[in-house]
């Protein structure tokens, strides 16, 4: 007896339909009579709907059932469809390889786009709107230098940045900018290391060492010794 199994057959070219629809639609390519043919491909367009039936009112869906349709008949199915028939290669189209910026940025803690921004304001003729801009961005470039440094930096040192990266095309206000306060604020908190924190474990372990915290004394174990009821006894029995 000769076993059909799924790994023997022919690959699905859309597994989601199963291999009955499949059969089908090599069957629709065996029909010679192209009226015939045409009206049980539309029977078939129905069965597949009915796999899906909450997609069955979008608009496009009837569309991607006929793509579907010619994909399964590996594109050899010849019928009369009320879409454009698509073809093997607009199915097959390569993607188009993105290009992985190879910008190099020079300050990277403060970002490429601080270092574009100032670089478009070379150009600017608005000298007010230049010298907001300007101070909004030595603010900003404060705060991040804190973030990256974790110390409050030096206006001059922003002053630098600033005329490095626009290679000394924007006039900088430098009494307004040595003047500049950052509203940025900012708490670190020195995490301990690593042994400094084993240490103090062992500091604070070993003065309570084998008794256990309980935050509530009334759920503290009741660990006095029990009385004996023979001792009792035995201390009656003396007295007499």
């Amino acid at each position: 007896m000769r076993h059909n199994y799924n790994n023997t057959r022919r690959k699905l070219y859309l597994p989601e339909y199963g291999r009955h629809i499949h059969e089908m639609v090599d069957q629709l390519s065996e029909i010679e009579d192209r009226d015939e043919r045409n009206r049980q491909a539309r029977a078939v367009i129905a069965v597949m709907g009915n796999l899906q039936p909450l997609l069955r009112d979008t608009a496009d869906f009837t569309h991607k059932l006929w793509d579907h349709l010619f994909i399964m008949s590996d594109f050899q199915l010849d019928v009369d469809s009320p879409y454009p028939r698509p073809t093997r290669e607009e199915l097959t189209i390569t993607p188009r390889k993105m290009e992985y910026p190879q910008e190099r940025i020079q300050f990277k803690h403060y970002g490429k786009y601080v270092a574009r921004m100032i670089r478009e304001l070379r150009n600017e003729p608005n000298r007010e709107a230049t010298a907001v801009a300007i101070d909004s961005l030595a603010r900003y470039m404060r705060s991040k230098s804190f973030e990256y440094n974790q110390e409050h930096p030096n206006n001059e040192v922003i002053i630098k940045d600033i005329k490095q990266m626009s290679e000394g095309g924007i006039e900088i206000d430098e009494v307004a900018l040595n003047n500049l306060r950052s509203d940025y604020k900012h708490t670190f908190t020195a995490r301990p290391q690593k042994g400094q924190q084993q240490r103090s474990q062992q500091r604070g372990g070993g003065k309570n060492l084998g008794q256990k915290q309980y935050p509530n004394q009334k759920m503290r174990p009741n660990t006095a010794p029990r009385k004996n009821a023979g001792d009792g006894q035995q201390r009656h029995n003396s007295q007499r």
